[in-house]
């Protein structure tokens, strides 16, 4: 559970960005449409890590890490294409694409060792 509540901070810190780009999209580069993509996914892993920390069994714990990895997945499909379509500079994709990695890589141990353990 001690890596869940890091995966859950790093998770919110990245929400918060999210919502900082999508802001500026909006704002500076008048895109609504994949932005918004982006701030659904974006914003969607840490709450399913919030409902992860309340789950009322490890499958239900499980299962909502797993939804977070999955939207963290998501989240890199967007900026790829954000950046690949002239929307994102280099250095906002590259920061927060690293950080989704490193989101999405905690939350796969997560998942690889509360699937062992059954």
């Amino acid at each position: 559970m001690e890596k869940s509540n890091v995966a859950y901070i790093k998770a919110y810190d990245f929400a918060i960005q999210t919502v900082e780009v999508y802001r500026q999209l909006c704002q500076e580069k008048r895109e609504f449409i994949l932005s918004k993509q982006l701030l659904r996914c974006g914003t969607s892993i840490g709450a399913n890590l919030a409902e992860a920390n309340g789950a009322f069994s490890e499958n239900d714990f499980s299962f909502k890490v797993s939804i977070a990895y999955k939207e963290t997945k998501e989240t890199q499909y967007w900026l790829n294409l954000l950046k690949d379509t002239g929307y994102l500079d280099e250095a906002t994709f590259s920061k927060l694409f690293t950080q989704a990695d490193e989101i999405g890589a905690i939350l796969f141990s997560i998942l690889k060792r509360t699937r062992i353990n059954k």
